[in-house]
């Protein structure tokens, strides 16, 4: 039986396949080299990878150990910004291995539609992340509420301060969600398309605050000074920004599993 197999990284169109010193130093997943493989006008860039971890079976122990996720993802990803910083490119699922270049082959022939059609759709646009966080409200004054009249009851007078805080809170948080949504809708009109994500648990986004919004927006090269003036135009008090990229296209070109390769199935 093979020993090794084939992981791919993304494919590109042969037309923009990128410069090969574009890859020169460029570290794959397990350390490994990265090259092409080109069959019905697109090309993908692959490296051999041991199946003793890449196999199905230790694949399945591999997901386990977030650490080898990680060090997995940061490889992944190195080589797809690689390729993208001069082509139009098409991310694929992280750990998608093939048997060997006759399977990559196949695969592109079989999905040379759908390759094709997100490949022209990201020509010549990049992906840009925004996250809006809603700011700690301030705590009111200790005398908030106190031109209501004083009770006879110290414990009424407590309630009621406290209901004059929480309700305070309240709208400041409503504020901000409605600020969230007016930012997304605005940067939409900028964007060629758009997806929004799930926020992020304050663990995974390392941020206290919590996330309002959590979007992706594919930009024309062209406009991204645009896109990058009108979110600075929509900063403010109540709301913080987050804008990260530009990244390969990975919110747009996502297609369907593979069933003739091993892949990390999920979100991963």
């Amino acid at each position: 039986m093979a020993d090794s197999g084939t992981y791919l990284y993304a494919v590109t169109r042969e037309e923009d396949r990128a410069d090969p010193a574009v890859l020169e130093g460029v570290t794959g997943v397990a350390g490994a080299a990265v090259r092409t493989v080109a069959h019905a006008g697109l090309v993908a860039y692959v490296s051999t990878v041991p199946l003793e971890q890449f196999g199905e079976e230790p694949l399945r122990r591999s997901l386990e150990d977030l650490d080898w996720v990680g060090e997995t993802a940061r490889a992944h990803h190195g080589v797809v910004e690689a390729v993208a910083e001069s082509s139009s490119t098409a991310p694929v699922r992280l750990v998608t291995v093939y048997g060997g270049e006759d399977q990559v082959r196949d695969m592109l022939a079989r999905r040379h539609e759908e390759f094709s059609e997100v490949l022209s759709q990201v020509a010549g646009r990049r992906e840009w992340g925004v996250k809006a966080y809603a700011e700690r409200a301030a705590e009111p004054p200790p005398d908030q509420g106190a031109d209501e009249p004083a009770s006879s009851s110290p414990g009424t007078d407590y309630l009621k301060r406290r209901k004059a805080r929480l309700r305070s809170r309240d709208d400041a948080w409503r504020e901000a969600a409605g600020r969230a949504e007016d930012i997304h809708a605005t940067l939409v009109a900028v964007a060629v398309a758009s997806r929004r994500h799930r926020p992020q648990d304050p663990r995974l986004s390392g941020r206290d605050e919590v996330m309002l919004l959590n979007g992706a927006y594919l930009v024309d090269d062209d406009r991204r000074a645009e896109f990058a003036a009108t979110l600075d135009e929509l900063r403010g008090p109540g709301v913080q920004i987050e804008l990260t990229g530009p990244w390969a296209p990975y919110s747009f070109t996502q297609l369907g599993p593979d069933p003739s390769a091993a892949e990390a199935r999920g979100d991963t």
